[in-house]
């Protein structure tokens, strides 16, 4: 390898740890697969945070969200905080920075203009050849609206994903591509076949602009890339051929699907039987003052969920699709790196924000309850010096993204990190981690609950508690998977070792709160 490597993290959103091939799913990842199997994945890689604003803010700084502010959706990262993440500090250390996707380190739904690139007040106030930089990225190109197409079709929204999609007065047709419900539409919460081409799709141009950004590097510099597709998230609305791949009879069901309230903690069954929600929600594609008063609660959706077990074979089978594409094109971007002779000089990884309930204990997308679907999400890194099919078990966090990055790059943090470099467990089978910590603290004006939450992983257990009631859940993930067995109350020493950890936070949460800027 010459000198210091390249950097690529590529991302999805909202994937499941367990939604890959080499988990054993009836997902088709060949190109996932191989990136596994040719370098090292970590089994047991948990979010952070299970809202999207937190997640990506840890993973940029290394940090937890109430120390860099960002406790919910709907709170815009620091400017001076996201600058100083791996991006500023890769970016003053020499390497070429590019971030190509979905950001989301700020809020698009805001209740007022805030200035960023990603708020819908003022994103139009950034010129046709805006390309950063933004949060320490200096080269920038964002796909600031894949979820919520119908919002910018027609209007000059959104930035560089948006404005192409847009270009020649095209928005409109394309929209009502987009937005056509091929048959079979079985009636399945948030989901179609859409016949938007696949060549306009999202996932298709953050394929093509990390390629066409691959070729514009040069030899004398090493580069660090950001690649974020938007999906699997919800709308669940793959575009064929992608949507069929998977048929509805053969996808694999959640092992639980009943929910079990009797068994849960106290705001397990609050989250579920709030009955202010209005489930027509769930078939509009978007409305702004809907959506900056009720959209939590809606994409929480643990609420009213009530789909047969053929509609939800139709949303599994979609988001399995969704998946797939993004698997074809991180094929090409691995591709692209070893046609250009870049893979004996490149780390690359892989993970997520976080995860989908997608069924499991009766809920759709995400909310309160660290169930494993929603917590953990996968974790593969590749490159020079990484041990080809190694698993680690030992529980991690993509907290430690940003420290990991620093590390191959040979660079000293520019501030003490809460995240820690996963090098060491790669390369050495002495190393080794206990645990792995995440945290949310809920604004209850969007969710109707104040809950605090702070969730510890070990390799057998896991336990979240709410630090305003000290009510919690614990489980044993070796015995009971599922997690159909709260031990919360009848495992106090497994309890009390947890709590342990749980309080080996550092006290540096930030003294005053950020305030919400919107909603997400």
């Amino acid at each position: 390898m010459r000198g210091k490597p390249n950097l690529v993290l590529i991302t999805s959103d909202q994937h499941r740890g367990d939604c890959f091939g080499f988990e054993g799913r009836a997902v088709k990842t060949p190109h996932l697969d191989h990136l596994a199997s040719s370098g090292t994945r970590f089994s047991a890689c948990i979010t952070p945070s299970a809202m999207c604003q937190p997640a990506r803010s840890s993973m940029l700084t290394g940090l937890y969200p109430r120390t860099h502010g960002v406790v919910d959706n709907g709170i815009d990262l620091p400017r001076h905080t996201g600058e100083n993440g791996f991006g500023g500090q890769l970016t003053r250390a020499g390497y070429a920075t590019a971030f190509i996707g979905k950001a989301h380190f700020s809020s698009y739904n805001t209740f007022t203009a805030t200035g960023t690139p990603e708020c819908r007040h003022s994103s139009s106030g950034y010129a046709g050849d805006w390309l950063g930089p933004y949060m320490g990225f200096k080269h920038v190109e964002l796909a600031v609206l894949g979820h919520e197409l119908a919002e910018m079709a027609s209007q000059n929204k959104g930035q560089h994903y948006e404005r192409w999609l847009r270009s020649g007065g095209g928005g409109e047709e394309r929209l009502g591509l987009y937005g056509t419900r091929l048959d079979p539409d079985v009636g399945a919460m948030q989901t179609w076949h859409s016949a938007l081409p696949v060549a306009w799709h999202h996932s298709s141009w953050v394929g093509d602009r990390v390629i066409d950004f691959l070729d514009e590097q040069g030899a004398d510099q090493p580069f660090c890339l950001w690649a974020s597709f938007s999906d699997p998230h919800m709308p669940f609305d793959c575009p064929e051929p992608w949507s069929r791949m998977h048929h509805p009879d053969e996808v694999d069901l959640p092992v639980v699907r009943e929910r079990g309230l009797d068994q849960r903690p106290w705001w397990h069954r609050a989250y579920v039987e709030d009955r202010s929600i209005d489930p027509a929600m769930d078939q509009a594609i978007y409305d702004h003052d809907e959506s900056l008063n009720r959209l939590p609660r809606r994409n929480g959706r643990a609420r009213n969920y009530n789909d047969t077990e053929e509609q939800l074979r139709h949303t599994i089978a979609n988001y399995f699709g969704m998946i797939s594409l993004i698997d074809h094109n991180v094929g090409r971007i691995l591709d692209a790196i070893a046609s250009r002779s870049l893979d004996n000089d490149t780390i690359v990884i892989f993970t997520s924000d976080h995860g989908d309930w997608l069924g499991d204990h009766g809920m759709m997308l995400k909310g309160p309850m660290f169930y494993e679907g929603l917590l953990r999400v996968g974790f593969l890194i590749k490159g020079p010096g990484i041990p080809a099919g190694k698993v680690v078990g030992d529980p991690i966090s993509n907290t430690d993204i940003a420290a990991t990055l620093l590390d191959y790059a040979g660079v000293a943090s520019a501030y003490s990190m809460h995240g820690r470099s996963v090098r060491p467990l790669v390369e050495s089978s002495s190393a080794s981690r206990d645990y792995a910590y995440g945290e949310w603290d809920l604004n209850p004006e969007h969710w109707g609950l104040d809950l605090k939450l702070r969730v510890v992983r070990t390799k057998r257990y896991k336990m979240t508690l709410e630090v305003n009631s000290g009510a919690g859940e614990l489980y044993d993930l070796v015995n009971d998977p599922a997690e159909t067995v709260n031990r919360f109350e009848s495992d106090r020493v497994v309890r009390k070792e947890l709590e342990e950890m749980l309080n080996d936070r550092p006290s540096d949460e930030l003294k005053d709160p950020l305030t919400p800027s919107g909603v997400h």
